[in-house]
């Protein structure tokens, strides 16, 4: 047997302790290496999603980490790799049961959003806007490289052990998850139209304020330019004190 086969036997046993032990490693050992494994798998997804996790009881969250380590391909050991690889996993592998919220997609989506804004690297070409010493409608705006734009049909933000919702709401839900001015995870509630303008701008490195006011003129012709004007640079300005929306900057 090829060393490639071994591996690939002592992997396979870990995931799977049904199948044959790999010839000349004793029971006792491979429990150890296995336990190892997992409970660091275990420990990743947990941290990633402690809002799911509360939602289950030991028995069956272990349960269910225990499907993804066994059926799931992983191909990294990274992290916030892991937590995507587990959301993945949810996504297009994982046959619910009456065990899991109607909103867990939902939720696990929300939460890995807020890993990936916690570790989202600083783009050296986005800069704080200081609304007093710079006109909007002259710079090079973006969003936020830290920021994240999602839509929901539950208002995940809020379920927790204590609020666990039946149905979705009546309306969707827009949010902007966020690394603030203090390096702190947030979100914020967003309107359909702050939503959209928020989701236009990040299609591009970055926007003139022109560009986006023609676009907003085009999309809303039934407000009055100047209204959508007045009210798009309040926008912006309140959106860049939260360093959402920020000034690009060519190197």
């Amino acid at each position: 047997m090829s060393f490639v086969e071994v591996q690939q036997n002592f992997m396979d046993y870990i995931k799977d302790p049904s199948l044959p032990l790999p010839e000349g490693i004793e029971a006792r050992r491979m429990n150890v290496y296995r336990e190892l494994f997992f409970n660091n798998i275990d420990g990743f997804v947990s941290n990633a999603f402690p809002v799911l996790k509360s939602l289950y009881t030991p028995q069956d969250w272990q349960q269910l980490v225990q499907t993804f380590f066994v059926t799931h391909n992983c191909h990294t050991p990274i992290f916030i790799e892991i937590a995507q690889e587990f959301l993945l996993f949810l996504q297009t592998e994982y046959q619910s049961s009456v065990k899991d919220p109607d909103f867990m997609l939902e939720l696990a989506h929300y939460e890995w959003l807020e890993l990936v804004v916690a570790v989202a690297r600083d783009d050296g070409q986005q800069h704080l806007i200081d609304i007093e010493q710079v006109d909007l409608q002259s710079i090079k705006l973006c969003v936020s490289a830290a920021s994240q734009i999602a839509q929901y049909a539950y208002d995940v933000q809020n379920i927790s052990t204590e609020y666990v919702p039946k149905v979705p709401g009546e309306t969707p839900q827009f949010f902007c998850i966020y690394r603030d001015l203090d390096e702190e995870v947030s979100f914020l509630h967003l309107n359909p139209l702050t939503a959209q303008v928020l989701a236009y701008i990040t299609q591009y490195e970055y926007i003139v304020f022109p560009e986006l006011l023609d676009w907003l003129i085009q999309t809303y012709s039934h407000i009055e330019a100047p209204i959508l004007e007045q009210g798009c640079l309040q926008l912006l300005i309140d959106l860049s004190d939260r360093g959402i929306i920020r000034q690009f900057i060519d190197k």
